[in-house]
């Protein structure tokens, strides 16, 4: 039988950009069996040499300028949004009402407003919706969530989490838009904190307080003169106002009676994409490090006495989540296979007429827990995460 396919419109075409059309380019060559697969039809972007330039490089059929022109068109099914928060909420409600299936960078809005009207949007029209919270396709941490809900563990009772980089820590780096709150909503936040939030809610279960404290280090910075696709760019000779914070950390309780704690910082020299857990739970804990993609360290009682500790597995094995799908054991994969797994659960999900996951309603949950964050960085107490 011939090949269902759907034509993907995606906007935005620098870091994530790049990312996401890889992740259409290669998901129907590892995963073959998908039932549907994704045709490359447009990708736009405001400048239209760079995005001609990037439609020529990364495999799209053709580009587009205006993003309302992309979700008029009749020959696009699926409407993926990869640029900076401001532009999320238009853009994916336009796109509900035109009835497009709707794939959206995180943080889901720039507000939870923001976050709640898109949901909204897409419940209205009835359509398919996803978020990309990529690590969660990670196979070691799609491991640790089987282990979890095996019971492997047991009762958790903590949740440690970290993600530090240290990209901005020289004050002459520029002010490109992930330090403006107007075009990110938030720093370290919504880009890093969201990533945490959302494993640990995906791992650990709700949560229902929090108490927090922000701080920016570098409140004045040379304005941007030109942009690149690795969250950089070149500073002008203007200095202007860091609107976000630099690091956040908090405290957390779940619903389920665990606690947790949350550090998110760009200021952590030596680290470059730490994103790291571990959980304890009664019978057994769990950690992992994004630096380390390939390996779970886990730790339970059920070894030799005498040897007890963590033990590290390389999550590479055809018995490991999604990993069958690319190379023999041992034979790593990286950041950018969480994208490919991602679109294989989200075309399959499609290919059932079922929902993806995550998607939307993870999305505004996200955002209401980094908003209650904020709130208690302002008050200084804990503040209770809105059911």
């Amino acid at each position: 039988m011939p090949q269902k396919t759907l034509n993907v419109g995606l906007i935005g075409y620098k870091f994530m950009g790049k990312a996401h059309s890889n992740a259409y380019r290669q998901v129907g060559r590892f995963f073959d069996e998908l039932e549907v697969k994704p045709v490359l039809k447009a990708i736009c972007g405001r400048n239209e040499a760079g995005v001609q330039r990037a439609a020529g490089l990364m495999g799209w059929e053709g580009y587009e300028t205006d993003w309302r022109t992309l979700i008029a068109r009749d020959d696009i099914d699926i409407i993926d949004i990869a640029v900076p928060g401001n532009l999320h909420a238009e853009i994916a409600i336009a796109a509900a009402r035109a009835g497009k299936t709707i794939l959206c960078e995180k943080p889901l809005g720039n507000t939870a407003e923001e976050a709640k009207a898109m949901y909204d949007a897409v419940r209205e029209a009835g359509v398919k919706h996803a978020i990309y919270f990529n690590y969660r396709k990670m196979p070691a941490i799609t491991l640790a969530k089987q282990l979890i809900d095996e019971g492997a563990i047991g009762k958790i009772y903590h949740w440690r989490g970290t993600y530090l980089q240290d990209w901005i820590v020289d004050p002459n780096f520029p002010l490109v838009w992930r330090l403006r709150k107007d075009l990110a909503g938030s720093g370290v936040n919504g880009d890093l904190n969201a990533h945490l939030v959302d494993t640990a809610r995906w791992l650990v279960g709700e949560i229902s307080e929090v108490s927090s404290v922000m701080e920016t280090f570098v409140k004045q910075r040379p304005e941007l003169a030109a942009t690149d696709d690795r969250m950089g760019g070149v500073a002008s000779d203007v200095m202007g106002e860091v609107t976000v914070e630099d690091a956040s950390l908090f405290l957390a309780r779940f619903n389920n009676g665990a606690l947790g704690t949350f550090e998110a910082s760009r200021f952590a020299l030596g680290r470059k994409n730490y994103n790291q857990f571990e959980i304890n739970g009664s019978k057994g804990s769990v950690q992992f490090n994004m630096e380390r993609p390939n390996e779970l360290n886990i730790y339970t009682e059920d070894t030799h006495a005498g040897t007890f500790g963590y033990r590290t597995v390389s999550v590479t094995s055809g018995q490991d989540p999604y990993s069958g799908h690319y190379w023999p054991t041992a034979h790593n994969i990286g950041y950018e296979h969480s994208f490919i797994n991602f679109l294989f659960d989200v075309f399959t999900a499609l290919g059932k007429g079922e929902m993806p996951s995550p998607n939307f309603y993870d999305g505004y949950v996200n955002n209401v827990i980094l908003e209650t964050v904020e709130k208690a960085a302002e008050s200084k107490k804990w503040e209770s995460v809105p059911s």
